[in-house]
């Protein structure tokens, strides 16, 4: 379903869920809350994956949009973004205030997103020799 969206949307994904998984092994030895730690992380990890999607699909409307009328595209991709972002602040302001996670670990979960981004090549090409891809 994901690539219908966009090709590498996928990857992304999983590079975020990897992203977090290694976060989650390593780090949960050397913090006393444990819990915490971890719903602030996956809760992180949640707001990267779901920012994710909603870039490939603002990307893909936008892209379609295009076609017929180039300004009206270009609005709507950065009302997008101005929204997405509101959204990621809301929901941190959420978690800080009814503090049942880990803050600090959500906004490192929110980074997943940037490092697969950048991640993604590396992850591309590891991939493509396991499974024989090119």
């Amino acid at each position: 379903m994901l690539r219908r969206i966009n090709d590498s949307l996928p990857g992304l994904v999983f590079g975020i869920l990897l992203y977090g998984a290694l976060l989650q092994v390593t780090g949960i030895w050397f913090v006393k809350d444990k819990i915490g730690y971890s719903i602030g992380l996956w809760y992180g990890i949640a707001m990267a994956v779901g920012m994710a999607i909603n870039l490939a699909m603002v990307i893909y409307d936008s892209v379609e949009m295009v076609q017929g009328d180039e300004k009206h595209a270009n609005r709507r991709i950065i009302a997008k973004s101005i929204l997405r972002y509101i959204v990621v602040v809301i929901l941190f302001l959420i978690l800080g205030f009814f503090r049942f996670g880990n803050l600090f670990m959500a906004v490192l979960g929110v980074f997943g997103l940037k490092v697969s981004a950048y991640m993604q090549p590396l992850l591309e090409k590891v991939s493509g020799k396991w499974f024989g891809r090119r």
